[in-house]
């Protein structure tokens, strides 16, 4: 199975991981650009109405806005989570049923989140269409059948996202950053979600959804005194209410610079976070320069931290630095995953471009291609009517004067090489960050302890915890050979696993929301035929007979030759560790956490094996592969849920990283029967 994993690795990141960099059009002449301007009026209980009238197009959209503070949820984290979810289920006059067959019936799209809503289509049906939002906004109702349904869902998310390294590392980086206690800091789990009742999802939106600091924006083919009429009919009768405001102590950096490390064993490759507080506002004198600068650092596949760690060393798939301007506090972050054997040089290299783009005056060419990134998007924005209204809904809510956006164009294009070099100075820290690491301990440890940086420790909860131990000693006695002696005698034997003469196995997943299915025909004496498909549509083919062995994919076949025939003729067997027993070439490494559990790392070759300690499962196995020149990543592959077939425990769970998770389930298993020589032609 093994080479199977790998080979079905490759056209996943075929699939998902291919980056290229889109050469930046010439800056031209500035263009002229006209922002609507909204005619405003407001309703008795505090609702503001802008309109802006555009008749280019026959379509209207209407977005409802709460401008709240945000707030934290404590040991109810999820209340929102859950409002949100539940919004949209129904009204007091209309079943969900009813509701969501009107708005298909209109051609319109309707939405709610907690503290908003949303509704678009063409201008003939505006009238119904705002109806029909106004009415799921202001009469909701929750049920508990509806709340136990949504709860569902979001606790199997959660759960997937337990082994996830880039999960964590999120929710970590929110902890560390900002505290647990602040609307940013805290997370949610299952034990919160589980104090969530539906009484506090209705408490909740009666003190969030409330006019007080509520924004109705309208954009589109409208006139101001029909939409004014409407609107005073549809929401005057909404109670008036503000929000509670909540105050909280901005998040302060670190005295110095330092590593934040979580150990997950199962992280393939490192997820690396280098982040400082940011303040940034968007009338600060700065803005504009500090956009500049983020977008030279890593604001794209032509930044300069994707060139570096992904073009000019392959350590990655992309690399990337993100800040924004808002009313609170926030953060400035540069971010990548690498495969854990240069995560210490990816900090290195973050931290020499931080420092150049501190300290030397950018290219002219770097900052006309950044403007002209910024002009591009910014004209190509402005023919969206979600644009006009976020533009008039900022401009209200962030106190900007009221010619921001029709000078926007012209102060992108007023900033200088000094003005980027004193913005990154300002706002990207080399002195008080955190670099935030979640990664393997056994293999990312000895690299970062060498760089002489200050380490401390943290669970994949952000609680300070010892430094991990990456690696258990073994106990004397226990070899490669009495290791995989026991994986054999812990599926059922060695009797038994001579006698297994052809398995026939067919495995199930999803990548993208598309089907996968994966069969395996192998023999004892090394012929094999693997296929993948994807919604029915062969994607790759292999087979390994007694000739030789091929593969094909997309209409082009393969001739396999020289070592790599040899491995696949070598593994093409019901079980490897029949004959890994007895090679002088596998030895045991040490003992790692493999989800939780020690395990024994038997390492042959380039590929490590992980054998448990209890059971004697093999539970998974890592290997490195070349995806594209230069470029290396780590396969780590998952095996679970051990079931007896005629005899025989065969995994029928496997999980796989390749930059997304892949989940396969074994739906069916044949040992001895199914598999004819025609399978191997």
């Amino acid at each position: 199975m093994k080479k199977v994993i790998y080979i079905l690795a490759g056209v996943l990141l075929s699939f998902n991981m291919h980056g290229q960099v889109i050469p930046q059009p010439k800056p031209g002449p500035a263009p002229k650009v006209n922002v609507g301007k909204p005619e405003t009026f407001s309703l008795k209980n505090g609702l503001k109405v802008l309109v802006v009238e555009n008749h280019k197009l026959p379509t209207v959209s209407y977005t409802l806005t709460m401008d709240n503070a945000p707030y934290a949820e404590g040991a109810k984290k999820g209340v929102s989570d859950m409002t949100a979810a539940l919004m949209g289920s129904g009204t007091k006059k209309m079943p969900k049923d009813a509701f969501n067959e009107e708005v298909d019936f209109l051609g319109a799209s309707i939405g709610f989140g907690s503290q908003s809503a949303h509704g678009s289509g063409l201008s003939k049906y505006s009238n119904r269409i705002l109806e029909l939002m106004a009415d799921g906004a202001l009469n909701p109702v929750f049920t508990q059948e509806e709340f136990d349904k949504q709860k569902a869902q979001i606790i199997e998310g959660l759960k997937s996202d337990e082994k996830s390294a880039s999960a964590i590392a999120g929710r970590v980086g929110g902890v560390l950053v900002f505290g647990k206690n602040h609307p940013a800091g805290e997370y949610l789990s299952e034990e919160t979600l589980n104090n969530v009742t539906l009484s506090d999802v209705q408490m909740n939106y009666n003190s969030y959804f409330v006019p007080g600091n509520a924004y109705l924006v309208v954009v589109g083919d409208v006139k101001v005194k029909d939409v004014k009429k409407q609107v005073e009919k549809l929401f005057g009768s909404w109670k008036p209410a503000i929000a509670p405001n909540v105050s909280y102590s901005d998040p302060k950096d670190v005295q110095y610079t330092q590593i934040n490390f979580v150990d997950v064993p199962n992280a393939v490759q490192s997820e690396i976070s280098v982040v400082n507080v940011s303040n940034l506002k968007m009338t600060d004198k700065d803005y504009f320069a500090t956009l500049l600068a983020n977008q030279i650092l890593g604001g794209g596949g032509e930044g300069r931290l994707f060139l570096n760690l992904r073009e000019a060393h392959g350590w990655t798939y992309g690399a990337y630095s993100s800040i924004r301007g808002g009313k609170y506090v926030s953060d400035f972050s540069s971010s990548t995953s690498v495969r854990n054997t240069v995560t210490d040089s990816a900090v290195v290299e973050i931290f020499n471009e931080l420092k150049k783009i501190r300290t030397d005056l950018v290219s002219e060419e770097d900052l006309k291609n950044a403007k002209a990134k910024y002009v591009g998007s910014f004209v190509m924005n402005m023919e969206k009517p979600g644009t006009v209204a976020r533009y008039a809904l900022t401009t209200q809510t962030q106190g900007l004067p009221a010619d921001f956006y029709e000078n926007y164009i012209k102060n992108i294009n007023a900033v200088t090489a000094e003005d980027i070099r004193r913005a990154a100075n300002r706002f990207f820290s080399v002195d008080n960050a955190r670099i935030i690491i979640v990664g393997k301990a056994a293999d990312v440890l000895p690299g970062l302890e060498s760089r002489k940086m200050p380490i401390f420790y943290f669970d994949k909860y952000g609680n300070p915890t010892e430094k991990p131990v990456a690696k258990k000693a073994v106990p004397a006695g226990v070899t490669a050979k009495t290791v995989l002696d026991n994986y054999i005698k812990s599926i059922g034997g060695e009797k038994a696993a001579k006698g297994v003469k052809s398995i026939y196995t067919k495995s199930n997943a999803t990548v993208q929301g598309a089907p996968v299915v994966l069969t395996s025909k192998v023999t004892s004496d090394n012929k094999q035929a693997v296929e993948l498909t994807v919604m029915g549509n062969s994607m790759m083919k292999q087979v390994v007979n007694e000739k030789g062995a091929y593969r094909m994919g997309q209409g082009q076949k393969e001739e396999v030759k020289g070592e790599e025939l040899a491995e696949l003729k070598a593994s093409a067997v019901p079980f490897e560790e029949l004959t890994m027993a007895n090679s002088k070439d596998a030895a045991v490494t040490g003992i790692e956490a493999i989800n939780g559990s020690d395990a024994y790392a038997v390492k042959k070759g380039d590929t490590t094996y992980y054998y448990d300690v209890k059971s004697g499962y093999k539970v998974a196995e890592s290997r490195d592969q070349e995806i594209a020149p230069g470029q290396k990543t780590t396969i780590f592959t998952y095996y679970g849920d051990y079931k007896d077939v005629k005899g025989i425990k065969v995994p029928h769970n496997i999980i796989m990283n390749v930059g997304i998770e892949l989940n396969l389930t074994v739906s069916e298993v044949k040992i001895n029967e199914g598999v004819t020589p025609a399978d191997f032609q």
